[in-house]
């Protein structure tokens, strides 16, 4: 008896889980036909503030690694790709510096109240012909334990978690009237 129950159980999460993978991709549940932004990260612009060179390189790469992550965008390209000038639905992200303060780690594992870094950008999500889409102030830090390049990473965590909760606007759809597709 105790085998045929286990058969039964197992049957039945066999059934679950097939209904789920029919229900993820059935047609009518599947959203890639529709139009979708993909999304240019700019270098990242330190603006007055005395940042460095790897500051500003983290920031890059962080951006890019944490909008692929959101599945937001059909493409993340980078600065100066060639092949963004042949992608319909392109969206741009500047992000220009607006404060540093350099933390210390020394500091912040010796003391709770000292040496925090921090990092204010303003990220812009414009079109190519300029309209500013998305405008927000984001903030990243760390205060506690980490290195001060940590900042980095959680400032574009930041960034992409503001972009992803704004509700951009569609994407036009005129690219795929031209091309024949619906």
């Amino acid at each position: 008896m105790k085998a045929s129950k286990r058969i039964s159980w197992l049957g039945l999460t066999g059934v679950i889980l097939g209904l789920l993978v029919l229900a993820k991709y059935s047609p009518g549940s599947d959203s890639s036909t529709a139009p979708q932004w993909s999304v240019q990260v700019l270098k990242v612009d330190s603006g007055d503030a005395n940042l460095t060179a790897s500051f500003q390189i983290a920031i890059y790469e962080s951006l890019i690694d944490e909008l692929n992550k959101t599945k937001q965008f059909k493409q993340v390209l980078r600065d100066g790709d060639r092949n963004a000038r042949d992608v319909s639905n392109l969206l741009i992200l500047k992000t220009t510096v607006q404060n540093y303060t350099p933390g210390s780690e020394t500091k912040r594992a010796v003391t709770t109240v000292g040496g925090a870094t921090k990092l204010t950008v303003q990220s812009q999500l414009c079109k190519p012909d300029g309209q500013i889409v998305v405008d927000r102030t984001v903030n990243g830090n760390v205060r506690f334990i980490g290195s001060n390049l940590k900042a980095t990473h959680n400032l574009a965590r930041n960034v992409a978690k503001t972009i992803k909760e704004t509700s951009l606007p569609q994407p036009s759809t005129s690219a795929q009237a031209q091309s024949g597709q619906p």
